[in-house]
C-alpha cells in the first residue's frame, strides 16, 4: 500500500510516517520550533558498579551482553576511525552469532569498510541504518533492498534527533585510541590515535549503556577526556580498534587538475575582493582536494597581507595546522583530524582544541557555532538553478554518501560552493536538484571553472565586487554552457517505493530518495 504524502514548503512530496513513525514535513528554513524537554536516558547509580573504578570486562560479546542485546535495540557508532574501522563490522557479527534481529545502526556515518554489513542487513540482523551509505551499501539501499527506511541527518541533526528522543539509543559503542579502566577516553595517544572524538558527545550522554572500546588501556586517569567515564558501563580491549594509515592518511592532497586548481584560485580571489576574507575572519573548508587549494591560496593572502583568522573549524588538515603555527589563524576549533599533521597539533598545541559537534552543530543549542562562521567553503552534487543543493545521490539517483555537517555549515554568513562545471561529462548545474538536501536560500556563491554565480538574494555581494574584473554569470548561463560540452543528461528513474528520507536540521523531513527503477 503505497505510503500517504504531502507536499512540504520546498515543494517536495514526503510522507508523514518513517519506519512506523510520524514524522513533521519541512516548514522553511527557521519555522519549526520543537516543544517539550529533551529526552533523558534511564537514572543509573553508583552502585552498580565496581568501587575501585574498574569496568573492564573480557569481550565485546561480553559487554553486548551485559548490556542486554536484544531484537529491535538501536546500537551507535562513531566514525573517528574512517576507514580504517575494525570495530563496527565486529559488533553485527557478534549479533549475528548471537541470534539478534532487526536492529538499528545508528552510526555517525559509514566507509566502504563498512560494506559487509550487508551480510547482516541481508540476514536481518539489522532492519535499517540511520546514517550515511555510500558504495555497495548505498546500491543496496537505493535497490529498496533494506528491509526498513534509511533516515539520513546531519551531524547536527543527528545530535537534535538523540535529544528529542526520536532515536533512544539502547548501546553505543565507541572506539578510543587511549581509555582508562573507568572509560575516560580521548582520540590521541596509542597506535590508533585519530586526533578528535568530535562526533561522540551526545551518544555517550544520552544512550542506555555505553560501550568503550580500546587498544590502548592506560593508567587512570585518561586526560583531557573527550568520553567521561561516569556515562560509560563497560570497556573492552581489543588488539586493534583500526588499521592506522586508513584511520588518517600521512598527507591529504591537493588537487592537480587544471580546472579545479582554477576553481581554487577564483573562489580566493572572490573572497578577496569581495572583502569578506579579511583580518579577524573565520572559516571552515574541507579536506578536498580543491579546498585544500583554496587554503593554500586564502594562506598566502592573509600571510601577504598581515591578517589573522579569529579561529577555523574543522575538520582539520595539514593546511589549517600551519596556518596555525604560521600565526595566521588564533584556534582551531577540532571536530574531526584529517590527517597526521592534525592528530599530532591537537596532542601537542594547546591552540588546537577539541570541539563537539555537540557543541558546534547541534540546533538544540543556545546559539549557532556555523551562523558565527564568516566563510564556508562546501561542495554538492548537483545544484538547480535556485541555487538548491544536493549532497546525497549521484546524477543516476543512487545514494552516494551521507549530509555529514553540510546542513549544519549552511547557516554561515557567507556560504560558498566551489564545484566543477561537470564530472565525467555529466553537468553539475540542473534545472531541479534530484535530491534536495539544503534550500536555495541558504547559498550565497557558486564557483565553477567557467564563471561565479552570486545569489540574488545576496545584493551586497552583488555590490561589493562590481568592477572586479571576475567572471560572473548566471547559473543558467553555466547550465546552458555545460549542456553544449557534455549534452543534457538522461534523469534517473524512480519507482514510487521510498528507500530513505532526508531530515533538515530541525528535524523535519525535506526530502526523500526513492527506489531506483529496474532496467
Amino acid at each position: 500500500m503505497p505510503q500517504k504524502t504531502v507536499i512540504n514548503a520546498a515543494g517536495r512530496s514526503v510522507p508523514l510516517e518513517i519506519n512506523g513513525q510520524p514524522v513533521i514535513p519541512f516548514k522553511g528554513v527557521g519555522k519549526h520550533k520543537p516543544e517539550g524537554r529533551k529526552y533523558s536516558p534511564p537514572i543509573p547509580t553508583c552502585s552498580d558498579y565496581p568501587d575501585d573504578g574498574n569496568k573492564v570486562v573480557s569481550s565485546l560479546e561480553e559487554a553486548l551482553r551485559k548490556c542486554g542485546l536484544r531484537d529491535g535495540m538501536t546500537v551507535s557508532t562513531h566514525h573517528h576511525m574512517r576507514d580504517g574501522d575494525l570495530i563496527s563490522n565486529k559488533i553485527f557479527e557478534l549479533a549475528s552469532a548471537m541470534g539478534t534481529k532487526d536492529l538499528v545502526w545508528f552510526p555517525s556515518a559509514s566507509f566502504p569498510c563498512n560494506d559487509p554489513v550487508i551480510k547482516y542487513l541481508d540476514d536481518g540482523t539489522i532492519n535499517r541504518i540511520e546514517g550515511s551509505m555510500n558504495g555497495p551499501l548505498g546500491r543496496y539501499v537505493s535497490e529498496g533492498r533494506m528491509k526498513g527506511t534509511a533516515v539520513l541527518r546531519s551531524h547536527g541533526g543527528r545530535v537534535q534527533a538523540i535529544q528529542d528522543g526520536e532515536v533512544r539509543i539502547d548501546i553505543a559503542v565507541l572506539t578510543a585510541p587511549s581509555a582508562d579502566c573507568y572509560g575516560n577516553a580521548k582520540g590521541t595517544g596509542g597506535p590508533s590515535a585519530c586526533g578528535v572524538l568530535g562526533y561522540a558527545k551526545a551518544d555517550y550522554m544520552y544512550a542506555a549503556k555505553v560501550i568503550v572500546v580500546t587498544d590502548n588501556l592506560v593508567d587512570l586517569p585518561c586526560f583531557p577526556m573527550e568520553i567521561e567515564g561516569n556515562y560509560v558501563d563497560y570497556v573492552v580491549i581489543v588488539d586493534k580498534i583500526g588499521i592506522p594509515e586508513k584511520i588518517v592518511s600521512g598527507t591529504t592532497q591537493i588537487t592537480r587538475s587544471p580546472d579545479r586548481l582554477l576553481i581554487a584560485e577564483l573562489t580566493a580571489s572572490f573572497l578577496e575582493k569581495s572583502g569578506i576574507l579579511k583580518d579577524g575572519v573565520t572559516m571552515q573548508a574541507g579536506a578536498g582536494g580543491t579546498s585544500l587549494a583554496i587554503a593554500v591560496f586564502v594562506h598566502q593572502i592573509m600571510k601577504n597581507k598581515g591578517w589573522k583568522s579569529k579561529f577555523g573549524f574543522g575538520g582539520s588538515t595539514k593546511y589549517m595546522v600551519k596556518m596555525l603555527e604560521e600565526g595566521q589563524m588564533g584556534f582551531i576549533l577540532d571536530a574531526q583530524a584529517f590527517d597526521l599533521d592534525s592528530v599530532k597539533s591537537v596532542s601537542n598545541n594547546p591552540n588546537h582544541i577539541p570541539y563537539s559537534v555537540f557543541n558546534a552543530y547541534n540546533y538544540h543549542s543556545k546559539g549557532n557555532l556555523t551562523s558565527m562562521m564568516d566563510i564556508m567553503i562546501l561542495g554538492a552534487t548537483e545544484v538547480d538553478l535556485n541555487f538548491n543543493g544536493n549532497v546525497v545521490t549521484h546524477s543516476d539517483g543512487y545514494l552516494l554518501h551521507g549530509i555529514g555537517g553540510w546542513q549544519n555549515c549552511l547557516h554561515a554568513r557567507n556560504v560558498i560552493l566551489p564545484i566543477p562545471l561537470f564530472r565525467d561529462r555529466i553537468p553539475v548545474i540542473v534545472d531541479e536538484v534530484t535530491t534536495l538536501c539544503g534550500p536555495g536560500e541558504l547559498i550565497d556563491v557558486i564557483i565553477t571553472e567557467r564563471g561565479i554565480a552570486i545569489n540574488p538574494l545576496r545584493n551586497d555581494l552583488i555590490e561589493s565586487v562590481k568592477g572586479s574584473g571576475l567572471p560572473f554569470k548566471t547559473l543558467k548561463e553555466m547550465k546552458d554552457e555545460a549542456e553544449k560540452i557534455c549534452g543534457v543528461p538522461q534523469k534517473p528513474q524512480f519507482e514510487d517505493d521510498i528507500v530513505a528520507a532526508i531530515k533538515w536540521v530541525d528535524g523535519t523531513v525535506i526530502d526523500v530518495v526513492r527506489k531506483i527503477k529496474s532496467r
